[in-house]
């Protein structure tokens, strides 16, 4: 199985991290996350393929061709056109299923085993401000009925947490720019879900890391994450 990584953007909102480095690359708890990322995956997960744009010669760099038993391959988007532009640059190299993660937060690892276990797949999790993100809901057997990008006025406190499990049928669903430019994938998702079940899989651990100042948060809630883990395993 392969797992993309959306990882093209300039990261403006982590300014200054950003002005010198990629968000990917910005060290969480001792580690760039894009590693934290590519850890996190099922074992099932045995290529990965990362899309760079701003400073991505850098990624290139620290990565190299393979992480542990990973191989890693990269695609460039030149242009920030969006999530949907991005993953559809991506399509040459895949092959069936696939995750497809952003480059700027943090996942439990035990909800992208369980995710990668359903044909399709969104992960999600409860959040106090819904409108900051793509925002789901589900019918009674747990699959996705709506999702929508960042909406004014929130019909659910569920969001997505970035992380998807898709395969080629997203491709057969086009995407008008949004007024920015940008496409997102979040239309075809929500196209895709019409006609196919789209399993909602709720998230045991995850952060988002778009400023600056969630870093700490992050940091701190990673030692409740791994001190709790340690202290089931004894």
């Amino acid at each position: 199985m392969q797992a993309v990584i959306l990882a093209a953007g300039e990261g403006k909102r982590m300014r200054p991290l950003t002005n010198l480095c990629p968000k990917p690359l910005i060290e969480v708890a001792g580690k760039p996350l894009v590693e934290h990322i590519i850890e996190a995956l099922p074992s099932v997960v045995d290529e990965v393929i990362i899309v760079i744009g701003y400073k991505g010669a850098m990624i290139q760099e620290h990565l190299g061709e393979r992480h542990g038993t990973r191989r890693i391959r990269y695609v460039e988007q030149a242009v920030p056109e969006g999530t949907a532009k991005a993953l559809a640059l991506t399509r040459p190299h895949l092959s069936g299923r696939f995750f497809i993660l952003c480059a700027d937060d943090l996942h439990g690892a035990p909800a992208l085993a369980k995710a990668a276990c359903y044909p399709l797949a969104i992960l999600a999790a409860e959040h106090s401000e819904p409108q900051k993100f793509g925002v789901i809901e589900a019918d009674r057997t747990g699959m996705l009925r709506t999702f929508t990008e960042k909406p004014k006025k929130p019909t659910s406190h569920l969001v997505s947490t970035g992380a998807l499990v898709l395969d080629d049928r997203i491709f057969s669903y086009s995407v008008r720019p949004h007024a920015n430019g940008e496409s997102y994938l979040t239309t075809q998702v929500a196209a895709l879900a019409k006609d196919a079940l789209v399993k909602v899989v709720l998230q045991d651990f995850w952060m988002p890391v778009g400023y600056p100042e969630d870093i700490p948060l992050a940091e701190a809630a990673l030692k409740r994450t791994y001190t709790n883990t340690s202290s089931d395993q004894k």
